[in-house]
């Protein structure tokens, strides 16, 4: 095999076109990926000039051949999460280490995780993908950590076969703060039909936003809670942060000591706006919460809620 040239690119789709998988590339060179999701770090790293001038598509085939001609770092850490919890929180405190490589909610694996690949093929373009974001690009990275979209939480079997032995936790809270927040601001997944299918989908109908949302939210709860049970999960409440991560999240992602005081460097900031200072919002949004939210969010997200609560204080 011809030996690739792919230094300093990275993946930032992947689609089918014309019955066949492709895989667009973006010249990131060694800027680090320190902005709060992976679609904002590809959309300055577009403004250069040089990807203005220059793009590189390739055949889903190339993701794996690339793998072989340079291995990436294997992922350290999955961070699963039900939306609006702290995962960002999370992922933005180790993107602080020059150690870690922190991606987060990037497009292409999402798009392979619910595609309609063979096994084999899929297994093999994902492990493709997350080598390619692991790659070395400072040469001070140790550690890998993906954050997942918040749906893809019933993808995790196949992730799981992928690398069975990296750890991986789910982010929750109270599952009316989750619902308050995509009320004022949806997110896609709350949206009916915007991000296609998932295994969040059901048939049943629903009489308002507040039914809809409410019935998300309590999907993804258990769809998290099920998988915590079957694949060993660490469960981890909103509640818990930033502190968690000077204890058994430091633990966790194996941070010595002085990375569990560099990760504090960006406590004082809110994790989705850099700019703006973090401010808890729980007690403002449990009071914006209208009558009928409350019935819906016991109906179908109080139960997985409490069950996961009861797992994680075992």
């Amino acid at each position: 095999m011809e030996r690739l040239n792919l230094e300093g690119w990275l993946p930032i789709r992947v689609w089918q076109e014309a019955g066949q998988w492709q895989v667009d590339w973006c010249w990131f060179g060694d800027t680090p990926l320190h902005q709060p999701f992976f679609r904002e770090a590809v959309e300055d790293a577009l403004r250069l000039p040089f990807n203005q001038a220059f793009r590189r598509k390739t055949a889903l085939s190339t993701l794996a051949d690339w793998q072989v001609c340079s291995p990436g770092l294997a992922p350290s850490a999955f961070i699963f999460h039900a939306s609006r919890c702290g995962s960002t929180l999370i992922s933005q405190m180790l993107a602080q280490l020059d150690s870690h490589i922190v991606v987060s909610e990037p497009p292409p694996l999402d798009a392979l995780l619910r595609s309609d690949l063979p096994a084999v093929e899929r297994r093999a373009a994902i492990k493709g993908v997350l080598s390619a974001y692991g790659q070395r690009r400072l040469g001070s990275e140790q550690r890998l950590v993906i954050k997942l979209d918040a749906w893809n939480i019933t993808e995790l079997p196949v992730l799981h076969e992928c690398f069975p032995e990296t750890p991986w936790l789910f982010v929750y809270r109270d599952p009316l703060e989750i619902a308050v927040s995509h009320l004022r601001r949806p997110g896609m997944h709350m949206v009916p039909g915007m991000i296609g299918t998932s295994g969040l989908d059901d048939e049943l109908p629903f009489d308002s936003r507040e039914d809809y949302i409410a019935r998300r939210v309590g999907r993804l709860l258990a769809s998290g809670l099920a998988q915590c049970r079957a694949f060993g999960g660490l469960a981890v409440n909103y509640s818990e942060l930033p502190q968690a991560m000077a204890g058994r999240l430091a633990e966790f992602f194996g941070l010595d000591e002085l990375q569990r005081e560099q990760v504090f460097a960006a406590v004082g900031q809110h994790a989705k706006q850099p700019s703006q200072v973090f401010v808890g919002d729980s007690d403002s949004k449990r009071r914006e919460a209208s009558v009928l939210l409350n019935e819906r969010i016991q109906q179908w997200a109080l139960e997985p809620y409490k069950a996961l609560e009861k797992m994680r204080k075992i």
